[in-house]
């Protein structure tokens, strides 16, 4: 840990409340950046990412220094942000085949070589919902190393878990990942 974090960590748990200010303006991007990719809602981003760190200042009597500071904010904020794609899961939602059916040509024009999805908000949508197929789980692992670019190490830290399972877990998860795309596929190409 940085000796500044550390610093502004003792000041916190002396009763300096306003050097939290210091620790939430050094991370508020990373985790800002991890809600959104997780939620893929920029309002729910922001709203997780305030009650993550709101969290964080709860638990700081907690930090013991035994990783870096942002690895144990990190966990905090996988946590929380797996805890809310639970909810949103039971939450009743539009089905990955009918979103599938009401798009029709969205899905064969999504594997033309020329076709820009950005330029399609129902290609976009049906990406989205693609991703958000996934299990929380699944979809935390993929953020931690593809989207915010966290080493085996750094994920294994965040997830409190061995090099073997984080390898195992991403491996499962691109599987699932791939499985999913192969049944959107099908499905888009068979109308």
């Amino acid at each position: 840990m940085f000796i500044e974090e550390q610093d502004l960590i003792h000041k916190i748990l002396s009763g300096e409340t306003e050097a939290y200010t210091e620790i939430v303006r050094s991370y508020q991007g990373k985790v800002l950046g991890l809600c959104t990719s997780l939620l893929n809602n920029a309002s729910e981003a922001e709203d997780a990412a305030q009650e993550i760190f709101v969290k964080a200042y709860q638990a700081l009597g907690s930090f013991h220094g035994d990783s870096k500071f942002s690895t144990w904010l990190y966990r905090i904020a996988a946590n929380h942000c797996k805890d809310l794609l639970r909810k949103r899961s039971r939450q009743k939602t539009e089905s990955l085949d009918a979103l599938i059916e009401r798009s029709g040509d969205e899905v064969q024009n999504l594997w033309e070589p020329s076709f820009d999805p950005r330029n399609s908000a129902g290609a976009a949508e049906l990406v989205k919902k693609l991703l958000d197929s996934l299990s929380p789980d699944e979809m935390l692992i993929l953020t931690l190393r593809e989207v915010q670019g966290l080493s085996y190490q750094e994920i294994s830290e965040t997830l409190k878990c061995s090099l073997d399972a984080v390898k195992s877990r991403l491996r499962r998860a691109r599987e699932t990942l791939q499985e999913k795309s192969r049944h959107f596929l099908q499905a888009g190409t068979s109308k």
